[in-house]
């Protein structure tokens, strides 16, 4: 009874200390971490003998260490997790214990091709039995550094080859990665930033993630469809799927696209969540008006970074269209025209010269009446579909031309008179 309640004190303790480490994965700090309460002395496979750990067993110290390890047979694994709390010295026998052939028998079920494992205790799934799984070496390995912890864990996975990117030969058919990452985001929960980024290093070192993600970007789409669907599951079944709050996810999603320029950044979205089906097929191009809808959607900062990138590769007239097809978003939609020309006001500053800004503003005018022209000869033609869409098309944006210019006027006037 009193292990019992020196356990709850010890597992009280650890929940309000985990409690105040944030999870919302923004900054990274300047300065190296160091736990100064760890020790970084890695685990042994031998038993502590001197007198304080022997003292620290309580009541276990009597048994050898045979009838120890058989009585964790009996115990579920949040009953040996919870146990691993009561002190280092039990802690030190439950490492002996997951290292030996019984115990990693016992603890790595890897029948992940079945949905459900009969003979689990109580009926739980292989994802919860790996979730309990994580918890127990998160609490054994507390006091361990990061990277020490890293490599114990590692040492005691490294046999399940499902656990691996390219470790299972049907992965569209295995719960692997999934508990995997399930073990993985109860083992990493509450950690800061700089904690899972080694994380993050230390996968990408296992699975030669980032040389793998090189090969599908900088390939013809669908070259690569093995490799792309592999992962595609990694990604999102060990990295991406488990966490609750959208932060974490952010976290992660971050960490898998940082090191990749914009155009790889977006092949590689589209193989992560993209359809499944079609990973070895090239999609028709956007019609211009809905990729201009879509940077509405996107936000101000994203729309921008978009522009200014045209704008500094010297892509003036793709960029007017683009500006033309803003406009004819906010008319259909009816957003805010002044959000269009307060966007293009600012693209503007991006231009080096009074030159490039001029033969811009040019192409906005020329984007216009090309556009306009275009449509007035479609609807002249009589070809016309039963929504007479080719003269409402015209319409909305001879409206949106006017709006725009509407706008530029307000705003000029405004700087005027001040």
């Amino acid at each position: 009874m009193r292990s019992l309640n020196a356990a709850g004190k010890i597992y009280g303790t650890s929940r309000r200390m985990t409690s105040t480490v944030s999870t919302s994965f923004t900054l990274i700090p300047n300065q190296k971490y160091r736990r100064s309460s760890r020790r970084s002395k890695p685990f042994c496979n031998t038993v502590d003998t001197d007198s304080e750990s022997l003292s620290t067993l309580g009541n276990f110290k009597a048994l050898p260490l045979e009838i120890f390890q058989m009585v964790l047979k009996y115990l579920s694994v949040k009953d040996i997790s919870m146990l691993s709390m009561v002190s280092k010295a039990i802690s030190n026998r439950l490492i002996n214990y997951i290292s030996t052939s019984s115990g990693n028998r016992r603890l790595l079920l890897q029948d992940f091709h079945n949905l459900e494992i009969s003979g689990m205790r109580e009926g739980s799934s292989v994802l919860e039995h790996y979730r309990s799984l994580g918890l127990l070496l998160k609490r054994c390995t507390l006091l361990l550094p990061t990277k020490e912890r890293l490599k114990y864990i590692h040492k005691i996975l490294s046999e399940v080859s499902c656990f691996k990117l390219s470790g299972c030969p049907s992965p569209l058919h295995c719960l692997g990665l999934q508990c995997y990452g399930v073990f993985l985001q109860t083992l990493t929960a509450g950690w800061d930033e700089l904690e899972c980024h080694r994380v993050f290093n230390f996968l990408c070192e296992l699975s030669n993630l980032p040389r793998k993600v090189q090969t599908v970007v900088s390939s013809k789409p669908g070259s690569a469809r093995k490799l792309e669907l592999r992962i595609r599951l990694f990604c999102r079944s060990v990295l991406l799927n488990h966490w609750i709050h959208r932060s974490d996810s952010a976290f992660w999603l971050t960490r898998i696209l940082k090191p990749w320029p914009m155009v790889n950044q977006a092949r590689l979205l589209y193989i992560i969540f993209g359809p499944v089906s079609s990973l070895n097929v090239v999609p028709r191009e956007w019609l211009m008006e809905n990729n201009a809808r879509l940077l509405i959607l996107s936000g101000n900062n994203i729309c921008f970074t978009f522009m200014a990138s045209k704008a500094v590769n010297g892509r003036a007239v793709e960029l007017a269209k683009l500006v033309v097809f803003l406009a004819l978003v906010c008319e259909k939609d009816l957003y805010c025209m002044d959000w269009a020309v307060k966007m293009m006001q600012k693209v503007c500053k991006v231009f080096s010269t009074p030159g490039e800004r001029n033969n811009f503003l040019q192409s906005v005018e020329n984007a216009f009446a090309h556009m306009i022209m275009d449509m007035l000869q479609s609807v002249m033609s009589g070809d016309r579909d039963e929504e007479d869409s080719s003269f409402l098309n015209l319409f909305h944006l001879v409206n949106a031309q006017a709006n725009f210019h509407k706008e530029i006027l307000y705003l000029t006037m405004r700087s005027t008179s001040t």
